[in-house]
């Protein structure tokens, strides 16, 4: 940080001169971002704001109004404040009307009893600015390095906010859109303390910049995501107001965690990534026009058109064998899965999804139902493969626009089957009910937002009063919108409960007697309580 006007003072080769302030003593806080020593009455013309100015004065204006004006000028182009040297023009005092003038401008007046070397003072101020501006600049290198190295790495969260806590000596916190904790750093801090009533007092701070401090929180806020998709925040408790380097800290570790899911990808063979890639690409919407996909496809031996294809995807059930790793183990599985389709001479796309999931985009030849398609593949991937998983599939569709919904199906019902599996050669969709695919989704921020979007504001009025609206809304939804029925479970009056179904409805701005309104803040509950659950 530069240096303030109550620093400067306290060089000795100021000192020497015997300073006294006499006007603008509230201001001593003023940054000094440079200098200058000038005797003429028009220097304000030459500054650009942050400028010390140093004068004797010896070739200012003798009238009152020209002095003032003089003053007014410093001020208005932002000088930090004026030293006068006495002795040459002003004898023993500065007169009234400069002080006056000083005073009304805010701009610190102080003045020097003895004959001072302008040059000491000059040299003691510059070396100080210069070597703050060289640490600064050390700093902003090496933070530089160490995030750089973290974004290459493809670091976890936990590393990224250890050198956020280690570099700012504050705790940490990275936080999804439904504002629960996803990693945090606490700097020594007691971790109890730290996260206690997060989500609530999470709601309150909503600023409306990517990078934002909240004076009334104390919290340094930035936006977490890429490509247009947020999906979290990173939050530094700040004891104060944070720094230019703060802020410049924050935001570099927003875009190495941001970085870090992107580039996130299993250690596989190249066919494998080229699959995975294609893949992907469908899922994601990368290719402008599906023949892309289906040539890209083409070109590794898989042709997606005049087929109907069917989705699936493998996923471990078994604990991760830890000399292998959960990645190294997720690409055998995948090498598998391929070997697999080429045992049962079926052509297939087989690559990871993510960190759970390998998937598979088969054709189906001709005369080849999907069932008998999955069987063949179970079987062999059963006979060559050691470890346990279970096999998902979507539904067969006709084209490669209906790909993503069918790898949709076929991760959901993979992720509910992986729980609790019962030997049959694969899964299908009708196993899922709502509850199961909220909680399969619980980690999407476009699942996230719908829920803040339903329930934001009703759930920041239970935490601003303390209140129990929201779990009114549960049991008048849970009773199938009777009310009668529902003011019994809540042990309220009927009265009282119509009173709170109306302060429900103005807090939300909705019609509780509409069916979808109803609909849609009902799957909004189910999902935050899906949230909370994982919290837990």
């Amino acid at each position: 940080m530069l240096p303030t006007v109550a620093d400067v003072l306290a060089l000795d080769a100021v000192r020497r001169g015997n300073p006294r302030v006499v006007a603008g003593s509230d201001r001593l806080d003023t940054r000094v971002r440079w200098v200058h020593v000038g005797e003429i009455s028009d220097i304000a013309t030459m500054l650009r704001g942050g400028e010390l100015v140093l004068t004797t004065g010896v070739a200012l204006p003798d009238e009152p109004d020209k002095l003032a004006d003089y003053i007014a000028d410093l001020a208005a182009v932002g000088a930090s404040g004026l030293v006068v040297e006495l002795g040459r023009k002003f004898v023993r005092e500065l007169p009234r009307l400069v002080v006056k003038a000083a005073e009304e401008h805010g701009l610190p007046l102080i003045v020097l009893a003895r004959e001072t070397p302008f040059v000491q003072i000059t040299e003691s101020v510059h070396a100080r600015i210069i070597d703050i501006q060289l640490q600064e600049l050390r700093a902003s290198e090496q933070l530089h390095e160490v995030f750089t190295e973290l974004s290459v790495e493809g670091a976890p969260p936990a590393e990224v906010l250890g050198q956020v806590a280690r570099f700012s000596g504050r705790p940490v916190l990275l936080e999804n859109l439904a504002h629960q904790v996803l990693a945090c750093d606490t700097a020594g801090r007691d971790t109890g303390t730290l996260l206690a009533s997060w989500e609530t007092r999470s709601r309150g701070v909503a600023p409306d910049e990517r990078t934002a401090y909240d004076a009334a929180s104390g919290w340094l806020v930035t936006m977490v995501g890429a490509r247009g998709q947020d999906w979290g925040r990173l939050i530094l408790l700040c004891d104060g107001e944070p720094s230019p380097r703060d802020i410049v800290l924050a935001e570099r570790a927003a875009t190495t965690l941001a970085l870090s899911r992107l580039l996130e990808r299993h250690q596989e063979s190249l066919e494998r990534q080229a699959h995975g890639t294609i893949i992907t690409g469908i899922l994601t919407h990368a290719y402008a026009d599906p023949e892309e996909a289906a040539a890209r496809a083409r070109a590794v031996g898989v042709p997606l058109t005049g087929r109907k294809l069917v989705s699936a995807v493998i996923r471990l059930t078994g604990p991760t064998d830890t000399a292998l790793g959960e990645q190294a183990q997720l690409g055998e599985l995948a090498e598998a899965g391929a070997a697999a389709c080429r045992d049962a001479k079926l052509p297939a796309l087989v690559g990871t999804l993510d960190q759970h999931h390998v998937g598979l985009l088969i054709p189906l030849p001709p005369r080849l139902t999907a069932e008998a398609a999955l069987n063949a593949l179970a079987d062999r991937l059963r006979t060559s493969y050691t470890g346990t998983f279970v096999l998902a599939a979507g539904s067969v569709v006709e084209s490669i626009r209906d790909v993503r919904r069918s790898f949709l199906e076929a991760e959901q019902v993979a992720d509910v089957a992986v729980r609790q599996p019962d030997g049959r050669a694969f899964y299908r969709l009708p196993d899922l009910r709502l509850r199961g695919l909220l909680h399969l989704l619980r980690d999407d921020s476009r699942l996230q937002t719908f829920a803040e979007r339903e329930l934001g504001t009703l759930l920041a009025h239970d935490a601003q009063r303390n209140g129990d609206l929201t779990r009114i809304l549960r049991i008048y939804l849970d009773a199938g919108r009777n009310k009668a029925v529902a003011a019994q479970k809540a042990h309220l009056s009927r009265p009282a409960f119509y009173d709170r179904l109306r302060r429900l409805e103005r807090v939300l701005d909705t019609d509780l007697d509409d069916v979808e309104s109803c609909l849609s803040l009902h799957v909004a509950l189910l999902a935050l309580e899906s949230f909370r659950r994982e919290a837990r």
